[in-house]
């Protein structure tokens, strides 16, 4: 069955689409550590992010740094974060989370934001990628 990821990708399941390219997408999580907290995820599905291809990998890294890049133009923080864990979908995907303390990266505070204000975020990042 394909993973949560692939039906985003394939417009089965609804998104706060960030960035899309060929083979990467960017989607604000759903929920979310905080505000403007985006997953980016290659559309080719693989369980590891190092048993990707090499190029793959760089090439992922690269999209990743394009969208922290606006994330961290639209949305306040110390920093942007990055983490990469992957055991709770067996899909690769990049989280990058606007932080100001280090809470904030342990996945145990959730922050609630409305649809709207999602739909904001994520135009507005969007609109900082270069």
């Amino acid at each position: 069955m394909a993973s949560i990821f692939t039906q985003i990708i394939n417009g089965e399941i609804p998104s706060y689409k960030v960035y899309e390219t060929e083979k990467f997408i960017a989607t604000l999580d759903v929920n979310p550590n905080t505000k403007g907290h985006t997953l980016c995820i290659p559309k080719e599905e693989s369980n590891k992010i190092f048993e990707m291809e090499s190029k793959d990998y760089l090439d992922l890294m690269q999209f990743t740094y394009q969208v922290a890049q606006a994330i961290g133009k639209t949305i306040p923080c110390e920093r942007v974060g990055m983490a990469v864990v992957g055991l709770e979908v067996p899909h690769v995907h990049v989280h990058l989370i606007p932080i100001n303390e280090m809470h904030e990266m342990t996945f145990q505070t959730k922050t609630e934001v409305s649809p709207e204000e999602m739909q904001k975020i994520a135009q507005a990042i969007h609109e900082n990628i270069e």
